[in-house]
């Protein structure tokens, strides 16, 4: 048997409920593990909500979470990892839980802890794939909105990597934090428009919104071409000319999470970790993020 976070309904933090169900069997090409972590992602809480209902709607009862780490405790025929490897990814069948199935299992290094491993999965293959989509050159300049989050932080650090002159939307509380990632961090808010160009008097080539603030017709004025911006999060994008990278089948890129893992574990690239809480406090965790009481990335552990 195995402990589960579900839920019934649509609501707040409270319709998570823990409950006992059996653990899933692997199938071919399938592993299963014993989670150690699982990442709570905002969608997670957009679609519990409700508020994702037309783009994913339930089919009741939801077992949340995508995103886990954990160590290999049965394998189908055909896996890709062995009992006992210590490994992460995403999982088809809600990673809320005690244990999880994996397909793609990537290797977990010993210098990556298990918190930090569930944590990057999804905000890293996001964070990468914008980026491949965006394409921004050695020496032009990127403006990313929203860069105090987990995806936004990722990216920050990306291109600052492929010598890309980074500034960066983000809270008060956020800009430190940027700045000693080597981004140019103003805040966010009414008059943005105005400080970025004062930051970046050379100009914006591309930008890349992870904020979903309605920032969209003032970045395509910035770089003069719709082409050139990107979100993650406004569905208003098409209005505005704007590509909306959905993450789906077609968009995943098989070898960014595996050079996203080697990055993190060499130190390379750093994801803050906003706090962890017991699988059984799931709801609690959620409220807080709802709150804004937590930080970074926040984590389960079973």
């Amino acid at each position: 048997m195995s402990h589960a976070i579900s839920y019934t309904r649509y609501g707040g933090p409270d319709v998570l409920t823990l409950s006992e169900t059996d653990a899933p069997e692997p199938g071919p090409g399938q592993v299963r593990i014993k989670v150690r972590a699982a990442a709570v992602n905002p969608i997670d809480l957009k679609i519990r909500s409700g508020a994702m209902a037309k783009a994913f709607p339930a089919e009741f009862p939801v077992r949340p979470g995508l995103d886990v780490s954990g160590v290999v405790d049965k394998a189908g025929e055909g896996a890709g990892a062995r009992v006992g490897d210590e490994v992460l990814g995403a999982t088809p069948n809600g990673g809320y839980s005690e244990y999880a199935l994996l397909e793609r299992p990537v290797p977990k290094p010993a210098e990556l802890s298990f918190e930090t491993a569930a944590a990057l999965v999804t905000v890293g293959e996001t964070a990468y794939r914008a980026l491949r989509q965006l394409d921004p050159r050695a020496g032009e300049t990127l403006l990313i909105h929203g860069a105090g989050g987990s995806v936004g932080v990722l990216a920050a650090q990306l291109a600052a990597a492929r010598g890309v002159t980074v500034v960066a939307t983000a809270g008060e509380h956020d800009i430190e934090g940027l700045t000693g990632l080597g981004a140019t961090a103003v805040p966010y808010g009414e008059g943005w428009a105005e400080r970025v160009r004062a930051a970046a008097p050379q100009g914006v080539d591309r930008v890349l919104d992870c904020s979903g603030a309605g920032v969209l017709a003032d970045s395509v004025a910035l770089t003069g071409d719709a082409a050139r911006v990107l979100t993650i999060a406004d569905m208003s994008a098409a209005r505005h000319g704007v590509r909306f990278s959905t993450g789906g089948p077609a968009d995943r890129i098989p070898e960014a999470l595996p050079e996203l893992v080697a990055a993190v574990a060499a130190g390379n690239l750093t994801l803050p970790l906003g706090g962890t809480y017991p699988l059984a406090e799931a709801a609690r965790a959620h409220a807080d993020i709802e709150a804004r009481r937590v930080r970074g990335k926040v984590v389960l552990l079973p």
